[in-house]
């Protein structure tokens, strides 16, 4: 078995795994909420775009599980510190997604224009809400999370919900909410009516273009506005969890200190950018199935560009810097690491395979015409 540090890394990884699988296959959803009402000009044309994703976000949300599952049993005082302090963020983004499967079970149940535009917008907002959300909470985690441990061990939030709504965090909202735009727009054309690809090709394209702007503004943020945390004393990484433990400075610029000493990440970065330019211009083309590779390919390279900058921190403090969560002192036992290692090992190679059975069981476009057929039009 391998040993404390090196279970560490991995763990690492796999959440970083878990969230970009996340992003990658519930983002589209989100992003399909965020631009059906938009796209879709009457009450058929939003049925296409709704049933594209209506058949897998279940299936999708698997990520999301999976993700606050690893977070609970790998990194237990990350979990613990997030749900304590930023409760409020959390419990509005878990109304959001709730009001997914309502609105995709009621919206249909009277056949009534005011009756599903109101659950119309309800799908918008359990769309787009979500995808902006998530992103506040990363340019806070750079920013820094208000938060120290008490005599106890216990995490201490010491500001409000509108702290959060910092502009950075918003701007960051931004490359969130424009990235699964992107994502979702272009699994949309890549499954809709020929006659309706076009549009929502177009808002994906809007969507890689702003994506592109945000990413380079944040990044020169970070570069020169933002102070990043390092560590500066000795720490036992293969040594018991302790948060309290470590010495931390801020620095100016300080979270692309990994970029700097090694350069070849810099590639991350450039994956993005170039992805999302990529898929600008293959939608443009025509050319969806492409596009959506290289959607998911910059949804990828913005999050392992983050997770980068920030690595070995999880939730750095703004106001204790030594308190901050890293991935050497925030995790379960070795124990525990190794045996939540063997499930994965076993349990996402069938999450994987399932995934993949779907989406081939699915496969094909939606139609107007499918949508009138199951309306007895034809």
């Amino acid at each position: 078995m391998f040993d404390y540090e090196t279970l560490r890394l991995i763990w690492w990884a796999i959440l970083g795994v878990l969230l970009i699988g996340f992003a990658v296959m519930d983002g589209f959803d989100l992003g399909v909420g965020a631009i059906f009402r938009f796209v879709g000009r009457n009450d058929e044309e939003r049925r296409v775009l709704l049933e594209t994703v209506e058949p897998v976000w279940e299936g999708n949300q698997v990520w999301f599980i999976l993700g606050g599952g690893a977070a609970f049993a790998a990194w237990p005082l990350l979990y613990a510190a997030a749900f304590s302090g930023l409760y409020l963020a959390l419990f509005l983004v878990l109304i959001a997604l709730i009001l997914r499967p309502v609105g995709f079970t009621f919206r249909g149940h009277v056949d009534d224009a005011r009756w599903r535009n109101v659950w119309d917008w309800a799908l918008f907002v359990g769309g787009a809400a979500p995808a902006l959300l998530f992103g506040v909470a990363f340019g806070n985690l750079l920013l820094g999370i208000p938060f120290h441990f008490d005599e106890l061990r216990r995490p201490v939030y010491t500001a409000g919900f509108f702290n959060l709504l910092h502009p950075f965090a918003l701007l960051a909202g931004i490359v969130s909410l424009s990235m699964l735009v992107m994502h979702g727009a272009t699994y949309a054309a890549l499954k809709i009516d020929r006659s309706l690809a076009s549009r929502a090709a177009a808002v994906g394209r809007v969507g890689a273009l702003v994506l592109i702007v945000a990413f380079v503004m944040a990044g020169f943020w970070i570069a020169t506005g933002i102070d990043g945390h390092r560590i500066v004393s000795e720490i036992n990484t293969a040594g018991p969890s302790n948060p309290v433990a470590k010495g931390v400075e801020l620095i100016r610029g300080g979270w692309l200190e990994n970029y700097r000493a090694h350069a070849s990440l810099w590639i991350v970065p450039g994956l993005a950018l170039a992805m999302a330019l990529v898929t600008e211009r293959l939608l443009n083309r025509g050319r969806y199935g492409l596009a959506f590779l290289s959607s998911a390919l910059a949804v990828a390279g913005v999050i392992l560009t983050a997770g980068i900058a920030m690595f070995p921190f999880l939730m750095p403090s703004s106001i204790q810097p030594g308190h901050g969560l890293t991935i050497w002192d925030a995790s379960s036992s070795a124990k525990t690491l190794g045996i939540m290692l063997v499930a994965v090992i076993v349990f996402l190679p069938i999450v994987l395979a399932y995934t993949s059975w779907v989406f081939r069981t699915l496969r094909g476009e939606v139609t107007l015409e499918h949508v009138r057929r199951q309306s007895g039009l034809y």
